[in-house]
């Protein structure tokens, strides 16, 4: 068996990076064998669609607005899967994914197992920030859900007696969490919601319904936006 673990969000985008930062430290703890693949499917939507076609298990780690209370985890498996990642859009990447496993239905490639580890966030709204500590906390809980999950379709990873450094994971060396949060430039420095040069100018303008703005950009063609 195939599987793919596959953790998607935007590291910039406080917890919406919680998946990403997920499959990081799954990798720096645990080794798997060659028929397990991890992978930093970012913000790459329906980029992924291959990867979603090999496999015959995806594990997703995500950010998931469920409607629940800040930093509560939420499993869900199988065909519920899709529903829960367009419960609410909090980015693009969600609606992309949507397509993704759509497609792979379509080329008759869909995964036989699915299951999504998902965190209901605290922040997003804070523009090169990081995981909030109630989303941080539930990496080690999403972990464990992870490797259950794993167990039950016969396969067990082996814990590594020493974890590797973060800058050898499949995560960019750049953005490890270490690193992104003690090198980052302060707010002050680095205005989280926009440069106010930019935002009181008068210029700026960002859409009176988000929501309904994000639905017309994905029902307009690519070669019309």
């Amino acid at each position: 068996m195939n599987v793919l673990v596959l953790g998607i969000g935007n590291l910039l985008w406080a917890d919406e990076g919680f998946g990403v930062r997920a499959v990081e430290e799954l990798q720096r703890r645990f080794e798997f064998p060659d028929t397990v693949r991890l992978l930093d499917g970012g913000t790459q939507g329906i980029y992924l669609v291959q990867h979603i076609r090999e496999a015959d298990a995806v594990i997703v780690f995500d950010a998931v607005d469920y409607g629940l209370p800040p930093g509560a985890l939420k499993l869900v498996e199988g065909d519920e899967v899709p529903k829960f990642l367009g419960a609410k859009k909090i980015s693009l990447h969600q609606t992309g994914f949507q397509e993704v496993l759509a497609m792979a239905e379509m080329l008759g490639d869909q995964p036989e197992h699915l299951y999504l580890i998902g965190v209901q966030p605290v922040e997003l709204e804070d523009f090169g920030g990081s995981l909030r500590d109630e989303v941080k906390a539930q990496i080690e809980p999403s972990i464990a859900a992870a490797l259950a999950y794993l167990k039950r379709l016969g396969i067990e990873p082996i814990e590594r007696e020493t974890p590797i450094d973060e800058g050898e994971t499949i995560g960019c060396a750049t953005m490890t969490l270490n690193r992104y949060e003690t090198e980052r430039p302060d707010e002050a420095e680095a205005p989280r919601l926009g440069d106010a040069r930019v935002l009181d100018s008068g210029n700026w303008r960002g859409p009176d319904d988000f929501e309904a703005e994000i639905d017309r950009i994905l029902s307009t063609p690519m070669e019309t936006r």
